[in-house]
Order: C-alpha cells, then structure tokens, then sequence
C-alpha cells in the first residue's frame, strides 16, 4: 500500500516540476520560442501539464497577441446580426458537439451557447468563408479549456495559420492534401497503399474529418489533447504523421488486412477506429519517429 502511495507522491511531485518549468517558460516566452524551440518541442511532445494547456495552446497559436490587438473585437462581432443561413445551420449542429460531455449536454445551456457565440462571430469575421461544419468540434475542443473569446481567436489561428484554405466552400486545401498524404503513404506503408489504391478509396473520403476536426472525432480523449500540444507547436505535419501512423497501425500488416476483403470493410475501420489499435504513449512515440526520419 505504501508503495502505491509513494508512486503517487512520485506522480504529483513529476507533475508539479513540469507545470514549474511550464510557467518559466510561459515568463520568457519570446526567449524560449527564438533560442531554445528544440525544448519547447520536446516539452509539447511529453505532453502540456493540463492546468496550463489553456494557456499554452494560446501562447504557441500566438492568438493571445490577437486578443490584445482587437482589444473589443469579439463584442462587436458578437452584436452583429450575421447571415440568417449560417445561424441556421449553426444551430442545428450545436448539439452534434461532444452531446456527452458536461458541457455541451443540455439544448441551450452555456456551452452551447458558447459555441454559437465562436461560430457566428467566425461568420461575421470572414465572412468570404462563412461556417464550415468541421469548425464546430474544433471550436468545442477550445472551449472545453478557455472562455469564448480566447477559443475564438484560437479558432482564427487554427484557420488561418494552420489550417489555412481547409474550411472554405470548394474544400481544395484539403484536396491537395489528400494527394500529398497519399503520396507520403505510398513511401511509409506501401501496404495499406496498395490496399487503399486497389479498392480505389481515395484519401478524401476518410481523411477530410480526420484532418479538417484535428482527430477530435476519431481518437481517445487523452490522445486528441496529446495530439493538439504537439500540433499547436508544430503546426499541420503533425496532423499528417498521425493520419499514417493510423493507416500504417490498421493496415499495415497481412493480419490485419486479411479482415478487410473489400472497400466497405475497408471504410468501416477507418471511419471507427477500434481504441485496440490506439495507444497514447504509443501513437506519440510512433508520430515523433517519423519526425525524425
């Protein structure tokens, strides 16, 4: 039993020694992010203690200085009418979000009406762009770690420095994506490229939620928060190397494609990854090897 307890101990005090070196770096942002960034990486890798993701995720996205440039930004929007088809659509798909997760349970409670807050004012904000229903998941995950206006500007940075062209109307930022991923494939896993080529499943069928939601619907939640902190610092690649860890991890043996004898099998795994091919320690390690290769 002491044991047990002492490897408690052990576990808080590791925790509260990461969380100190967190907020170091939080007061030498500018230090950290030019000189040492190679540390700053590897600490996003072992994943952000959780009391300071917030925070973090801002300081990495740089939405904070956005904030302090729109100082008010957000309220107006917000007081803005926005486009009677967007609020419509908007608000059919608030409780698609997360519909299990305390906040965003109850029709009309605050964490929907958070959502449609981010939304409609992302409308208002551009508005050549308009409400692309992969924003709403994104925006959720934000919200369920800041207030609506930090989430907001988090969400603009996702859009327009990350994601950049992924929620517009043709989806052709995504398209040409899922031609560079195919091909990226092809060299990682050329077994699950021969089989996805052969049964003519083509990238954007299963890739488009994987990517345009940052894995939000697809994996466990303790691998979507690991895989935001590395994204957040890192930026889309690592959006692609987790997409190839999971075609290498389902299709990359003659095991596990003697299951999956043609293109609907084949599509059923991919849109419902089973947590047994899922490990968060593993599909970490597994993305930042192919960083360095």
């Amino acid at each position: 039993m002491s044991g047990t307890l002492e490897e408690k101990e052990l576990r808080v005090e590791v925790a509260r020694q990461r969380e100190v070196k967190w907020l170091d770096m939080f007061h030498h942002w500018d230090k950290w992010i030019k000189h040492r960034f190679q540390k700053v990486k590897l600490r996003c890798r072992k994943g952000i203690p959780s009391s300071l993701r917030a925070r973090a995720w801002q300081m990495l996205s740089n939405s904070y200085e956005l904030i302090e440039a729109n100082p008010g930004k957000f309220e107006e929007l917000e007081r803005e009418q926005g486009e009677a088809k967007w609020l419509d659509i908007i608000e059919k798909d608030l409780h698609r979000q997360f519909p299990f997760h305390e906040m965003f349970a109850a029709r009309g409670g605050h964490g929907q009406q958070d959502l449609f807050r981010i939304l409609k004012a992302y409308t208002i904000y551009r508005p050549d762009e308009g409400y692309c229903q992969a924003q709403a998941p994104v925006a959720a995950v934000l919200l369920m770690h800041m207030p609506a206006e930090q989430a907001f500007w988090c969400l603009v940075q996702i859009c327009e420095k990350y994601l950049p062209g992924y929620y517009s109307a043709g989806l052709e930022a995504i398209q040409l994506d899922g031609e560079i991923f195919f091909s990226m494939l092809r060299r990682t896993c050329p077994m699950a490229y021969r089989h996805l080529k052969k049964f003519k499943i083509d990238p954007i069928l299963y890739m488009t939620e994987w990517f345009m939601c940052i894995f939000s619907r697809t994996l466990p939640w303790s691998c979507v928060l690991r895989v935001w902190d590395m994204f957040f610092c890192e930026g889309v690649k690592i959006v692609f190397r987790v997409g190839l860890v999971l075609l290498k991890q389902m299709l990359g043996s003659v095991d596990k494609l003697r299951e999956l004898q043609g293109m609907y099998e084949t599509m059923e795994r991919l849109r419902n990854i089973s947590p047994d091919f899922i490990r968060e320690d593993l599909l970490v390690q597994e993305v930042c090897l192919f960083l360095i290769n």
